[in-house]
């Protein structure tokens, strides 16, 4: 099935089990999110309500909420798109078999974005902000905010289409400073390519135009977070993956998607911003207020019975998880194809993707040495750091595995690997005052922290303990030690309160561990946190917890530390303090009260009834 609009896909959703209509009136305060989430914690279908309070229109979430969902609505097309993608890495394939790559070359047509013939927009009937379904998703989000925008600018230096960048950067729609339907905020992070249009607008002194679709066929929603090359328009991508054309036309010099249900046009304008946010984001906590530009707004235009496409994010997994389980089936070998050496990385998302990044790279600078050592590794960990949003990893574990059996997906029995080998005198290398993910509150200050790299590799080191040495029952001012996996203990203490208070209590552990080596030999990280058998219950809890609420520079310690000629080391386990500190961003939590009123829908005569 090749879509060419959003109700075409749906239609075909509900043909096949994946799609629920939600015919009671749902409040889009709240309600609609918590909605979203119970649906998608329970595997549940894609979601159309129909009767949203407060506006005439329509709106649907959930769409991409498991992969073989996403896979259905792309089967048409996507073996192309990893055809195409293949091609593109190994482009002698193409003459080598140059019959079976007449279909991928006859695929890639549909690249090539169509301009509308009509000279205005007929599709569209104008409307004002209000009018849209203004969701807000959780109680302390500053406003409504648009969570599956398709963000249209174009180069000033190279204007059209096929020099233009589609990206998803979340719009705040309402609240805080904005003038109600004349401004909304714009927000966007590090290594994102319109960055790059609005600084050649500033330089050349004018505003920036900006549009901003929502709905349409499924495949723009997905070309909005493909990482594509800075040069290429994901337009030309969501051609293909769609099997049609991008359809698009001018008006008022803004370009208009004619496929979009929904497309906001308005402007940038230099040093013109205002506080956004706050909002519940994808590591689970909110992202707070910060200046970002704000957009001013020109025009509002909606098609005849439009249907609003919304997502909700939270502590991961959520449905933005999908989007990155799809990006890597389609880009297949494509990044490690880019980075020589490299055979297998994974941003882990139930750490909320940036914070860490698992590698396996290759080992083949000196075979003739008798002794294994990390080298080619530290270049590949380098070239990783210098890559895209790879670059925003906060921890960086990468090893070498000639056997490959070992595998960055299977995360417990990664860590388990990277622990037996790793030379904590060695192994540990740190990035100082670096720049981080600009949802992460870990660090010094919005986009401001650091980064480390664990580069282990050789013969094992090491047996893991598979239960609690007695020495750590005995530490004082620490309690309810657990055994998270093997070689990883978790300790709870009072809570964090200042990073001189936190040394010595670090030092507390450093001391007395250090007078049980032997005992000690087998645990490789030691987790101080505030729950330590929340930390232990599962490994989702591990990796969201360790990771997100650690700054490497300032929360990682070691056992007998040192630093001998600027390098960092230590004799013993790493240390990491992953209590919650007084910067961090607050945890994301569900209403109550909106809990309750949600259960009616999931009753019996309830429109939820059959996913309860």
């Amino acid at each position: 099935m090749r879509y060419a609009t959003l109700e075409q896909c749906l239609i075909h959703l509900e043909q096949h089990g994946h799609l629920i209509r939600i015919k009671e009136e749902v409040d889009p305060y709240l309600e609609m999110a918590a909605i979203h989430l119970r649906v998608f914690e329970k595997n549940g279908p894609a979601l159309l309500f129909e009767n949203v309070k407060g506006t005439k229109y329509r709106a649907a979430s959930n769409i991409f909420g498991s992969i073989e969902r996403s896979k259905f609505i792309f089967q048409d097309t996507f073996k192309l798109v990893q055809d195409l993608i293949e091609l593109k890495n190994n482009p002698i394939k193409a003459f080598k078999q140059p019959f079976k790559n007449i279909k991928t070359s006859l695929a890639a047509l549909h690249a090539l974005p169509l301009k509308n013939p009509f000279q205005k927009p007929i599709l569209y009937e104008e409307i004002k902000i209000t009018d849209l379904p203004l969701i807000h998703h959780w109680k302390k989000d500053g406003g409504a905010f648009v969570t599956l925008p398709q963000v249209y600018t174009e180069d000033i230096e190279k204007p059209g289409v096929l020099h233009s960048n589609l990206g998803m950067y979340r719009i705040q729609l309402t609240g805080n400073e904005y003038d109600l339907n004349k401004e909304i905020g714009l927000h966007y992070q590090l290594h994102r390519g319109i960055g790059i249009h609005q600084t050649k607008a500033n330089q050349k002194g004018v505003p920036l135009k900006v549009s901003c679709f929502v709905g349409g066929p499924p495949a723009h929603t997905l070309s909005a977070v493909m990482p594509l090359p800075e040069d290429m328009s994901e337009l030309t991508f969501a051609g293909v993956l769609g099997g049609r054309r991008f359809r698009y036309m001018y008006k008022d010099g803004f370009c208009l998607s004619t496929d979009a249900d929904f497309v906001i046009t308005g402007e940038v304008y230099n040093n013109y911003n205002k506080p956004e946010g706050p909002f519940g984001d994808h590591l689970g906590y909110y992202s707070l207020t910060h200046d970002f530009p704000v957009m001013k707004v020109h025009k509002v235009y909606a098609k005849k019975n439009a249907i609003w496409n919304f997502t909700v994010v939270g502590r991961p997994p959520q449905e933005d998880t999908s989007f990155g389980a799809l990006i890597h089936e389609l880009t297949g070998h494509a990044l490690t194809k880019e980075i020589k050496g490299l055979k297998e990385i994974h941003a882990v998302d139930e750490a909320g993707v940036h914070p860490l990044l698992l590698a396996i790279g290759s080992e083949r600078y000196t075979p003739y040495l008798p002794s294994k050592q990390p080298a080619e590794i530290l270049t590949i960990a380098n070239k990783i750091l210098g890559t895209g949003q790879l670059s925003l990893a906060k921890f960086l574990f990468i090893t070498a595995d000639e056997s490959n059996q070992l595998s960055t997906h299977q995360v417990q029995a990664y860590f388990q690997y990277i622990f037996e080998r790793i030379n904590y005198k060695r192994d540990v290398h740190f990035y100082t005052n670096t720049t981080i993910d600009t949802l992460d509150y870990s660090g010094t200050g919005l986009n401001s922290g650091s980064k480390v790299v664990f580069a282990a590799y050789g013969d094992k080191k090491r047996e893991l303990c598979n239960e609690v040495p007695t020495c750590i029952n005995e530490l004082q001012e620490f309690e309810n030690a657990q055994l998270v996996m093997k070689g990883v203990i978790a300790v709870q203490t009072k809570k964090f309160s200042t990073y001189e208070n936190a040394k010595n209590e670090i030092k507390i552990i450093d001391q007395h561990c250090t007078n049980y080596t032997e005992q000690m030999s087998g645990v490789a990280q030691i987790i101080v946190c505030d729950d330590s058998s929340f930390v232990a219950e599962n490994l989702k809890n591990y990796v969201w917890v360790t990771y997100t609420r650690c700054n490497p520079s300032h929360d990682v310690y070691g056992v007998d530390a040192f630093v001998d000629f600027k390098h960092w080391g230590c004799n013993g386990a790493l240390i990491f303090d992953a209590r919650i500190k007084p910067h961090h961003a607050p945890l994301l939590e569900k209403d109550e009260a909106t809990e309750k009123k949600v259960d009616q829908l999931f009753e019996k005569g309830g429109s939820l009834y059959s996913i309860r």
